[in-house]
């Protein structure tokens, strides 16, 4: 199982390289199903793989001019304050039991897992009916909607906090509409706003609990070489039909973690 996971690594990070986002989604249930990692401890994990990976692909968009410092500190702030506090206050203050309902118990490790496979199956949903039109803004003078992305970037700081995803899926199409950026900026602009807020929300994980450096490292390396492989494939791809197969099959994985959790739960993830 070991083997299928560091593989999947690679996927993670050729996902991010193809279609700007998708990665985190992957992460998660790649951890805790391959590597047997705790489902809370495994949001944290994947806050760092998912940031280090991000940083990584944002660097040569950044080279080619698709990343908009400015936009990125307007949606950042909010969103790295919102994820920190997530991290450092809140998932520590949600009791690891929640109670119970007609007999089934309901645990921290259930809700965060179901939480993330509903995440799962809304970013199928925006992958798969994605269109190319609408989103390809011509070059004009941006025009902030303050209040908004103030908004949606703490939304999105907080959700990222929870389950651990970076949610490319929800920051793209909002520095689309609510910044007036072009697509290639927007995914270039997401990847740094996402690696600022996934690795600054690690940090509020440390010191919390003991963390395997060895598999952390070694899955972000994956990750990392992924992207180098997606970038080179995302030349000779159509990301848009790749972009909705990825949707089903996030799609089915989301409902297949939902009906694993509720009906065949893991008795004992280490």
């Amino acid at each position: 199982m070991e083997i299928i996971g560091y593989l999947a690594s690679i996927l993670i990070g050729i996902s991010l390289g193809l279609i700007g986002g998708g990665g985190s989604i992957l992460t998660v249930p790649v951890l805790v199903y391959l590597f047997h990692v705790e489902p809370v401890l495994a949001t944290a994990y994947s806050l760092f793989i998912v940031g280090s990976s991000s940083l990584v692909g944002a660097w040569p968009k950044y080279k080619q001019g698709f990343v908009n410092i400015k936009t990125a500190i307007i949606f950042g702030i909010p969103s790295i304050i919102a994820v920190f506090a997530t991290r450092k206050f809140l998932v520590p203050a949600i009791p690891s039991a929640l109670g119970s309902i007609a007999g089934f118990e309901i645990t921290k490790s259930l809700m965060m897992m179901l939480l993330f496979a509903i995440l799962m199956v809304a970013a199928s949903f925006s992958m798969i009916r994605s269109k190319t039109g609408n989103m390809d803004l011509k070059e004009a003078a941006q025009k902030f909607n303050y209040p908004m992305i103030l908004l949606e970037g703490a939304f999105v700081g907080v959700l990222t906090g929870l389950v651990g995803a970076g949610g490319g899926f929800l920051i793209i199409p909002a520095l689309v509409m609510l910044s007036q950026l072009p697509m290639k900026q927007a995914v270039g602009t997401s990847l740094l706003i996402i690696a600022a807020k996934s690795l600054i929300g690690f940090t509020g994980d440390l010191g919390k609990s003991a963390i395997d450096w060895t598999l952390l490292l070694s899955v972000t390396a994956l990750a990392i070489v992924g992207i180098f492989i997606g970038d080179v494939l995302s030349k000779r791809i159509d990301g848009h039909k790749l972009k909705a197969g990825f949707g089903w099959f996030v799609l089915v994985m989301g409902l297949y973690i939902i009906a694993q959790q509720l009906f065949f739960p893991i008795s004992s993830v280490h």
